[in-house]
């Protein structure tokens, strides 16, 4: 499990953004089960998170002229019980972090996974995101 020290400020990235903290599997579970469209990031201390992964995700919230009802996040390898739980609504995905997925009325319908960050920039991922709230929101 990362310390604190080093998650915190990566957590807030996206909290002060207007993303919810999504620390336990409960609040996991209510997060999806709401109406309309919900954005999750699984966030990660990797540098593709920070280089492409955050800054895409909040280009596209911040641009888009459709977007998600509701914004959310868990930390790999701190929030772990959160995490895998929001694994188990990502499945047959493989465990990936950082990685975006988008879910409309608790159904996954759009997923970015951590290969598809890697090597990338911010900006393509925020038109791919913005690709799927224009055809999900």
């Amino acid at each position: 499990m990362y310390p604190e020290e080093i998650v915190l400020p990566m957590k807030a990235e996206l909290t002060d953004n207007g993303f919810e903290d999504l620390q336990t599997p409960q609040e996991v579970e209510e997060a999806l089960k709401r109406e309309g469209t919900t954005l999750v990031m699984i966030n990660s201390v990797c540098g593709c998170s920070a280089g492409s992964a955050r800054p895409g995700v909040l280009m596209a919230v911040h641009n888009a002229e459709k977007k998600p009802s509701h914004l959310a996040t868990s930390f790999a390898g701190f929030d772990l019980d959160a995490v895998n739980t929001l694994r188990e609504h990502l499945l047959p995905y493989p465990p990936s972090s950082p990685s975006i997925a988008l879910f409309k009325n608790g159904q996954l319908v759009h997923f970015i996974e951590r290969h598809m960050i890697e090597g990338r920039p911010a900006q393509l991922i925020a038109g791919s995101l913005m690709q799927a709230f224009e055809e999900n929101c």
